[in-house]
């Protein structure tokens, strides 16, 4: 019953609400910043990749710009990127990866607002900790009740949808493959997991930090690297893949079957919600971590934050996706005529990403090659999320409050390796989705101060 609510809520969100606040916040953000995802990508490269560090300098408070960067970073590459885009493909066909495209190319004016803003409204408590997000610039854009009315919701929502339920589903996505490639048992995994999480957790933002600048950059080159040698193994298949992406965008009747209208809102609608629940532009959750960020000003950290969504979707998640399509879709794979019943019964969303790897490396390496990677991407999204949820219940309940929050977490972490529910991949869906709503209600209220930003920006690099 609660599951028929859940999912019926999610399918009016995500068919509708969801995809035209994507798209009309990243196209006002990309018109009022004159497309600064154009202009200054080059800028942006620049300053993650001129400031690369795996041991970054330590900060009395925050983070450097780099380490805020993969914080995010990790926050965003997680299941969305390899689990939630093959669950898009099977559901939406080749074609919802474009979508993505959409969604992403737009959300880097989007995340460059958040991050701005970020910067600009953040707060340090007594004890000198830096305390910023959506819920300080929400509060910023409104005050008096209705700001904290959309500050409160936002915070509740983001504790659900990431700090617990999210992180289920990462632990979920780590135990069932680790089980899958290695034959170890879901709970042993689920204990290894808490002992790491907990060391971070109560490490505090320095040792998160210190971890992520670390992890992402390695995380990263391992999956690109084996993405790759896949590709290049099927690069005769290279040009029938982006075929079937961009013919499927537009008609994606022909591999998932339905009207035309149907089929074309299930492939839209599968690359907006994925595509949010993997680079997390518009979401609210990353500019917890800009906000960390110690730079000159928050131009800086906006175009650095856009390079965020573009590793995460552009590179990470299209290379999953080619490694799919090349060997699943093309003529000689085992979806060529798409998603049907008699391949449903042993490929799922949970393991395409391990098939298709397989059918060049072997089964078994495929399957442990995706189990590492996995553990990688979710592990890294668990620390990026629980310090975004512990920033919001700091600002409902107070710094007392993190302990509870981080032993609940844990628990949480756990629960996710040794059971596995729709309700709970559907509840993650539909928080993730809601807030959605208050953060982009702000953003459009505070265009004046992200547009000043952007001239700031402009007229530094004169």
């Amino acid at each position: 019953m609660l599951l028929n609510i859940v999912n019926t809520v999610n399918t009016y969100l995500s068919d509708y609400i969801l995809v035209i606040l994507l798209i009309a916040v990243g196209l006002w953000f990309s018109i009022k910043t004159r497309f600064v995802q154009v202009r200054c990508f080059g800028e942006g490269m620049g300053k993650v990749f001129g400031n690369l560090k795996l041991f970054g300098d330590k900060h009395d408070s925050g983070m450097s710009s780099f380490q805020a960067l993969a914080t995010a970073i990790a926050a965003q590459v997680g299941t969305g990127n390899i689990v939630g885009a093959s669950g898009a493909i099977l559901t939406g066909g080749p074609g919802a990866i474009f979508w993505m495209w959409i969604i992403a190319f737009f959300g880097m004016a989007t995340i460059y607002a958040e991050a701005v803003l970020a910067q600009q409204t953040r707060k340090k408590d007594a004890q000198g900790n830096i305390q910023g997000g959506p819920v300080y610039y929400i509060t910023t854009a409104f005050s008096g009740g209705f700001g904290k009315f959309l500050a409160g919701f936002f915070a509740v929502a983001i504790i659900l949808a990431l700090g617990f339920f999210g992180c289920m589903v990462q632990s979920n996505s780590i135990g069932s493959t680790f089980n899958t490639a290695f034959g170890v048992p879901t709970w042993a995994v689920g204990i290894v997991l808490v002992v790491i999480c907990a060391v971070i957790f109560f490490g505090g933002v320095q040792r998160l930090a210190a971890v992520t600048e670390k992890l992402v950059p390695v995380m990263a080159a391992i999956f690109l690297l084996g993405g790759l040698v896949v590709l290049v193994m099927r690069i005769t298949y290279i040009p029938a893949t982006f075929a079937m992406i961009f013919k499927y965008a537009f008609a994606p009747n022909a591999i998932i079957g339905g009207g035309v209208g149907y089929a074309l809102k299930t492939a839209i609608s599968q690359g907006a919600k994925r595509g949010l629940f993997s680079n997390e532009a518009g979401m609210g959750s990353t500019p917890h971590a800009h906000a960390q960020a110690n730079v000159a000003k928050p131009h800086d950290q906006g175009v650095v934050a856009m390079i965020g969504v573009f590793i995460d979707t552009f590179v990470v998640l299209t290379l999953n996706a080619l490694v799919i399509i090349s060997t699943m879709y093309t003529a000689d794979g085992p979806l060529s005529a798409g998603y049907t019943d008699a391949v449903a019964a042993t490929i799922n969303n949970t393991n395409l990403a391990q098939n298709a790897f397989g059918s060049v490396f072997g089964s078994s390496v495929g399957a442990m090659f995706v189990a590492i990677c996995l553990f990688f991407f979710a592990f890294s999204t668990i620390l990026g999320w629980n310090l975004f949820g512990k920033i919001n219940m700091v600002y409902l309940f107070g710094r007392k409050s993190v302990t509870v929050y981080m032993l609940v977490a844990l628990v949480f972490i756990f629960l996710g390796t040794v059971t596995s529910s729709d309700l709970v991949w559907a509840l993650t869906d539909m928080f993730n989705q809601l807030m959605v709503i208050p953060n982009a209600i702000a953003l459009f209220a505070l265009t004046a101060m992200v547009v000043k930003a952007v001239k700031q920006g402009d007229k530094a690099k004169k």
